[in-house]
């Protein structure tokens, strides 16, 4: 029974390895649209699929951003501005993509522009601290997609959308965990609708890796700036001890967090130019052994866990 049981696992597998390495064809003609190419995720994805000689559509926040990876890549990656907090920025960003695609649509949608700041305890933080977050997380990933979507659907493509391993298991407190369960949700909703279309939808789901959103120095400022602005009867029940436990714990984990972002960006070119890709990503060997296992356990040994694992406030019980 057991041998039956092993060959048939060994069979699946085999297959699954067999259908991920089939590979789209005519990838030299298709325009693929990413957002957040300043650096990070974004600005390794646009090199390599470059390289991979894709049509490459780069937006980025900044003209300097913009500029440096221009002047880096080949004639066929081109770049805009694009803010995705601003409708307007949106618009004139899908007149420009729609310019550049023509007839052929749009095969690639890369939703990768995100924020991880202000992340603090919830009581700490402000609705407009969540709101700085889920603007540019959550509601900035909707607008755009919606904005794009019709010319997606005409060249049956594929929509890629960048959640994180903190969309399944919630660690910290602030707008970063909530608007990654909401893109999760939202891409969900999103891949069973448009399967009717022809349309792929796949989630990458990262570990912690180092990128600019998650140096070290950002984080420490960004808990200093949300303390000063507590109340007195916040610090007075939380502590300065608090405070320095959340600094200190983001140096101790710096180190060990994955500087290979490659191991995301390969998840993406994977789900872009796969002819079977798969529905959800996970990359880095703290999502797949950690977290992942994790947010199928139950919640009261979940929460256990993060609960002798957290800074302890000074008036706990």
């Amino acid at each position: 029974m057991w041998l039956y049981l092993a060959v048939l696992v060994g069979l699946y597998y085999l297959l699954r390895w067999y259908r991920e390495r089939q590979v789209v064809s005519h990838l030299r003609d298709k325009y693929v649209f990413i957002t957040g190419c300043d650096s990070g995720f974004g600005n390794q994805l646009a090199r390599q699929l470059d390289q991979r000689g894709l049509r490459v559509l780069a937006a980025c926040l900044t003209e300097k951003g913009a500029r440096q990876l221009r002047d880096q890549m080949s004639d066929r990656l081109e770049t805009v501005i694009l803010d995705v907090t601003k409708t307007e920025s949106i618009a004139a960003a899908t007149q420009w993509v729609k310019e550049h695609t023509g007839d052929r649509g749009l095969w690639g949608l890369v939703n990768n522009a995100g924020i991880f700041m202000p992340t603090a305890p919830n009581e700490w933080l402000t609705k407009q601290d969540f709101m700085k977050i889920l603007n540019v997380n959550l509601l900035g990933t909707i607008e755009v997609t919606l904005s794009l979507l019709p010319l997606v659907r005409r060249a049956r493509g594929r929509v890629v959308n960048v959640s994180s391993v903190l969309g399944r298991v919630s660690f910290l407190g602030g707008g970063y965990c909530i608007s990654k369960y909401g893109v999760e949700a939202f891409s969900d909703s999103l891949r069973r609708e448009l399967s009717h279309f022809g349309v792929k939808v796949a989630i990458i789901e990262p570990g912690y890796f180092k990128t600019s959103m998650t140096r070290n120095e950002r984080f420490s400022q960004g808990y200093q700036e949300v303390w000063d602005r507590a109340s007195p009867e916040v610090k007075e029940t939380y502590g300065e001890k608090m405070l320095a436990s959340f600094m200190k714990s983001t140096e101790i984990l710096e180190p060990s967090w994955s500087g290979k972002l490659s191991l995301v960006t390969d998840c993406m070119e994977h789900a872009l130019t796969s002819c079977h890709p798969r529905t959800r990503y996970s990359a880095g060997w703290d999502a797949k052994l950690l977290y992942l296992p994790m947010s199928y356990m139950p919640s009261l040994l979940v929460d256990a866990v993060i609960y002798w694992s957290s800074p302890r406030p000074a008036k706990a019980l």
